[in-house]
């Protein structure tokens, strides 16, 4: 796991893209909140109400979001752009609660930087999101 910063991050920037982040209007829409964020790492919540399925659990997409919300943040937030290459989810139990995505750089090239993303409603792990992406 790669947890070395391969500049300096400058906390004004980083407190800028979560901000930016934040106020998007999709993460508003599911409201969904960053409350940590640094190199290759950060932490998003998500209250599933509003977002249930006929079944009255999570919708899958909602649950989604919250972990691409966390993947974009982490990969993003230290002043080098990156964009998705490919993601892929397991969903591994329902929710109806209040969920946090926490993802975490867990492989690094020079190119493309691989992040996993787990999502738990409490201490139930609820989905495991993997994603990579690509420096541009």
């Amino acid at each position: 796991m790669t947890d070395h910063p391969t500049h300096s991050p400058d906390p004004q920037a980083i407190a800028e893209q979560i901000r930016l982040f934040n106020a998007s209007e999709f993460a508003l829409l599911l409201g969904m909140e960053i409350v940590e964020a640094s190199e290759g790492y950060s932490r998003v919540t998500m209250d599933c109400a509003g977002k249930l399925n006929p079944g009255a659990v999570a919708h899958g997409g909602a649950i989604f979001a919250l972990a691409d919300q966390a993947f974009g943040i982490a990969a993003n937030c230290c002043g080098i752009h990156r964009v998705a290459v490919t993601v892929s989810i397991q969903y591994i139990a329902p929710a109806k609660g209040k969920l946090v995505a926490v993802a975490r750089r867990v492989a690094d090239n020079g190119n493309c930087d691989t992040y996993c993303v787990m999502v738990h409603e409490g201490e139930r792990a609820v989905a495991e999101f993997t994603g990579v992406a690509f420096r541009v």
